[in-house]
């Protein structure tokens, strides 16, 4: 068993809440008595601006946080795992996503050998196989110039690209069009190519063991619907699929050609994935260049992650605003409000990278954890949360942390009208985030003439807690900054929980029984193990398969 003292044993943690005890600020008597706030709590990454001055923290409570992040050695962990070392503790591998947008002339170490060269070939491949594709150059088996490109996966093989396909989708090329299949549910793959010509469909599958049973189940499927129509010919599979995969013999059974296989590494996790290999998709849509700004993106907040100083370092920072609501103010779940309809996607994106990395209950030593770990991620694009679950956050009884992200211009191919109208979205996003912080209170709501009965109806208790994030526009570099913010907070609040955020145990054992149970389904099989409920289940189902 490890010595290092549980995490709320720490004197730094008893700080914490001992400061806790004396209340929980108030965001009006807060602005009211520093105005300079407004100023003071913002920082800089980037393209990106960060304003946290709507949050319930004094300069005291960020720098007792400070102190517990130095306690728990985040930016010793945050070093470690910049120079390779295997800090993912239960399945002996390093952590090396940030690997992947390092420059070429990097050195960056596993086992002694310099992965930076291997990342910056398969990246070429890919430029050179997705300029093919675009120009034209590479054609299906009969000839015919390829248009449509569908994307196989799941988990960080699915979400991460087709997040950034639509956020990216004003920088994509029109004229392909680009599908993602995920679900195992056949009508999935029904969907994504029943109006599609087999003969200009190329298919990307996404498998690191080419064994993943859900993408291999619908790769199946794909290849027997791309058969069916074009005449059977087996040959015809190495001209319309290609494996991003390290399984070079199952790839070829399938009848990929093994050229056409575009590798990466054990020491990327699948939810840190899509600016490896696992991006080949989004590279065909927006073009190696663009591929290229995007990692030119992430790897600005890299730098700034393992370079500014703790008072002005983003990702420390809004990790800490994470553990002090989770730990100290009982919240249990954070929304992320992108108000941008490119970003329709970004926050089912941060609900791998957040819950299936902190989603844990006991540390890296194996020892059950007293304080709790990951929040629940939620939210969807502004303005349609306002119609919806904004009344629960304003007026409800839970505490929900938001950040609100926004942009001053729109994408340049909107019509002038359509742009026109991004000055009421933004001023919507602006008073979401002032109403969520100062309400409205029972005098303010009298002196509008409100009848009395329904004052408590139309006040507004206010400080609830917003942070803002603001970028000139969406392009592929600010999108790659933000996806490396929220990556690195994650590592931070992990690293404060003393968690292994880079396994996925949670993510195996559903997947395990349900290769036991499918015979159930299909054969009528009996299975040793079955609870009652699930046996009564599976006879229910079976029943219910025969009515006609």
């Amino acid at each position: 068993m490890s010595d290092t003292p549980l995490l709320t044993r720490r004197p730094q943690w008893t700080a914490l809440e001992d400061h806790r005890a004396q209340g929980v600020p108030e965001l009006r008597e807060l602005f009211a008595a520093d105005p300079a706030r407004a100023e003071r709590y913002v920082v800089r990454v980037g393209d990106l601006r960060i304003d946290y001055s709507k949050n319930l923290v004094t300069d005291e409570t960020l720098a007792l946080l400070q102190e517990l992040a130095a306690a728990t050695d985040v930016f010793g962990l945050r070093d470690a795992m910049f120079r390779g070392e295997r800090i993912n503790v239960t399945e002996r591998r390093a952590v090396l996503h940030t690997a992947l947008r390092a420059p070429a002339d990097a050195v960056i170490e596993v086992d002694g050998e310099n992965v930076v060269p291997q990342v910056h070939t398969v990246l070429a491949k890919m430029g050179d196989f997705a300029e093919r594709v675009r120009s034209g150059e590479w054609t299906g088996h009969t000839g015919r110039r390829i248009r449509n490109v569908v994307n196989i996966g799941i988990g960080g093989s699915d979400l991460g690209p087709a997040m950034a396909y639509e956020a990216l989708r004003a920088y994509t090329a029109r004229d392909l069009t680009f599908r993602f299949v995920s679900n195992v549910d056949g009508a999935d793959l029904h969907e994504a190519v029943r109006d599609l010509d087999p003969a200009q469909t190329l298919f990307i599958v996404a498998s690191k063991t080419f064994t993943t049973i859900e993408t291999i189940t619908n790769a199946t499927s794909a290849r027997s619907w791309l058969l069916a129509g074009l005449g059977g010919e087996e040959k015809a599979v190495a001209k319309h699929f290609v494996a991003l995969s390290t399984n070079a013999e199952k790839v070829t059974e399938f009848g990929i050609d093994v050229e056409n296989m575009f590798e990466f590494w054990d020491w990327v996790g699948g939810r840190y994935s899509y600016d490896s290999a696992i991006g080949l998709s989004l590279m065909i849509a927006i073009g190696p260049d663009r591929f290229r700004e995007m990692l030119d993106g992430f790897r600005t907040v890299d730098e700034h992650f393992r370079s500014a100083p703790a008072e002005a370092n983003a990702p420390l920072i809004l990790g800490l605003l994470g553990v002090w609501y989770g730990n100290f103010l009982d919240a249990q779940s954070h929304a992320v409000l992108p108000y941008s309809h490119y970003l329709s996607k970004f926050t089912a994106y941060l609900q791998q990278l957040d819950m299936e990395s902190n989603g844990k209950s006991v540390d890296r030593a194996g020892r059950g954890v007293e304080w709790q770990t990951g929040p629940v991620v939620w939210g969807t694009p502004g303005t349609n949360g306002q119609h919806a679950y904004y009344q629960l956050i304003h007026q409800g009884t839970k505490l929900i942390p938001a950040d609100l992200i926004g942009f001053a211009r729109p994408v340049a191919e909107l019509s002038d009208e359509l742009k026109a109208q991004h000055d009421l979205l933004m001023a919507n996003l602006f008073a979401q985030g002032q109403a969520l912080a100062f309400g409205k209170t029972e005098d303010e709501v009298r002196a509008e003439g409100v009848p009395e009965e329904q004052v408590p109806h139309r006040t507004f208790r206010g400080n609830h807690p917003t942070t803002t994030i603001l970028a000139a526009e969406l392009t592929p570099s600010v999108l790659g900054q933000l996806i490396a913010l929220y990556e690195h907070k994650v590592f931070v609040q992990g690293a404060i929980w003393d968690i292994d955020s880079f396994d996925q145990w949670g993510v195996e054992l559903g997947k395990v029984l349900a290769k036991r149970v499918e015979p159930a389904l299909t054969q009528g099989t009996e299975v040793p193990g079955l609870d009652a409920s699930t046996a009564a289940l599976v006879a229910a189902y079976r029943d219910l398969k025969e009515v006609k």
